[in-house]
Formats: C-alpha cells, structure tokens, sequence
C-alpha cells in the first residue's frame, strides 16, 4: 500500500470491469447525441424508440440498440432517465455503473431537473397548478397505470403556456418519477395528452403518439461537478398542433 503525500495526482477508473453479456441486439437507426463525456451521454430520442428492448415490443427500435450499432457491442448500457415509446426528446445515459450510481442519487431532486412539453386536450383549470395523487398498478392491464390511495406518491407540476382551439401547450415538471406519471396526472385533470391511446383518446390523424417531449435538462456533473443545461427542440408534430 502506498501512503499519498500532498502534490500525488491519483487517477481512479470509473469503467465498468468487466462488460456483462448484455444480449443487446445492434441497430442501424438514427439517434442524435447532444452531450457527451468520458462519464456520459445524452440523447435526443425520437418518437417511437423505447429505452431497451421488451416482451412487449420485440421489434422496436431502441436506444441502447443504436448505441450498440454506433459504439460496439461492447458499449455498457446504463440508462438513467428513461422516456416512454412515444416520448421524445433529452435522455441520460451513463458509460459506467459507477456514474449510473452516482446519477440515480441526486434524481428528482434540484441538481437533475427535468422540465418537458407536452399538448393537452382542452386547457386545465386553473391553467397553472400542483397535481398531487399517488400511482400504482392497473390490474386490469399489463401496461396501465392507475391513481389510487395505496399507490407511490407522485407529484407534478404544470402550467399553461399557450392555448389553440381545443388544445394547450403545457410545461411540465415531475418531482417524482412514476411510470405514465405526466400522461396519468394530465388525465386526472380531465386534460389527456394528445394522441394518448391509453389514458385518452387514440387519433393518429392528429398526433400518432402521446404528445409528450422532454425539453430542459439541467444537470449536476456527478464527477466534475459543473452545472449542464441542456434543451431539445419541440418536435415538428407538436409544433405542428400548437402552431408554433
């Protein structure tokens, strides 16, 4: 063992060990990266893209197929915010279980902030407010989610930013991170997403997914400890239900 003495320089490898067999299948699809270090990365994901591979969907495009593809098999999947199938915009990958760690300790909390867009049917009143109702499962469906007392407090925060016809340009931002926490909590208020099949009405002639981005991401570095901000445009589609 070696004692260090004032002007060492120490250098830690914060890389996975040794890579696990993943099972990740490579794919040959487009995925922007608009942050990247040695610690991580973040993505601007596309409608249509889930996180990683699923029962449920077998053959859909994913995030960590497309790192694959780009990076090598080799590339260690470790996602920390993950974004529904229909869900665009900013998401965070670690390059390392470390960083992976580091990330999840300071989630929903000020130093990883999160604030999304998203279009609304009809414009909830009061058009700015708190929706505090606790999720958990719907036991009538395998992907459902339900508010009831027994469930996970969840908290979100919204407000009304614009409004055209019957639809209005929402800002969101969870405090919590339940699964459908947005689209449930939206819903509640008698205001579903756009688009949203399960917890509104379906209408691909108006929006063929759940009108939801991820828009603003700040961030703490976990190692560097500088402050990252971060901001993916509004996709064309719902741009396009706004007028924007």
């Amino acid at each position: 063992m070696d004692i260090l003495h004032t002007g060492d320089v120490l250098t830690a490898e914060t890389g996975d060990h040794r890579p696990p067999k993943t099972g990740i299948i490579p794919g040959d699809w487009p995925l922007h990266v608009v942050w990247e270090d040695g610690h991580l990365l973040v993505v601007d994901k596309p409608a249509g893209m889930t996180a990683h591979a699923s029962n449920f969907l077998p053959d859909t495009p994913t995030v960590a197929g497309a790192l694959a593809y780009a990076r090598g098999t080799n590339f260690i999947f470790h996602p920390v915010s993950r974004l529904d199938k229909g869900t665009t915009g900013l998401m965070v990958v670690a390059k390392s279980g470390y960083i992976h760690d580091r990330l999840r300790r300071i989630l929903h909390t000020p130093r990883f902030y999160r604030e999304y867009r998203a279009v609304c049917t009809g414009c909830p009143n009061p058009r700015k407010g708190t929706v505090n109702a606790p999720i958990g499962r719907d036991e009538s469906s395998a992907v459902a989610r339900k508010i009831c007392t027994g469930g996970a407090p969840a908290v979100s925060h919204y407000q009304v930013l614009q409004t055209r016809e019957d639809l209005s340009l929402v800002k969101l931002i969870p405090e919590t991170g339940r699964t459908h926490q947005l689209r449930l909590h939206m819903a509640s208020l008698g205001c579903p997403l756009a688009g949203d099949w399960l917890y509104g009405t379906e209408d691909p002639s108006l929006i063929p997914r759940p009108a939801l981005h991820s828009h603003i991401l700040r961030l703490i570095h976990p190692v560097t400890g500088e402050p990252l901000c971060l901001t993916a445009p509004l996709p064309e589609d719902m741009r396009r239900l706004v007028g924007i």
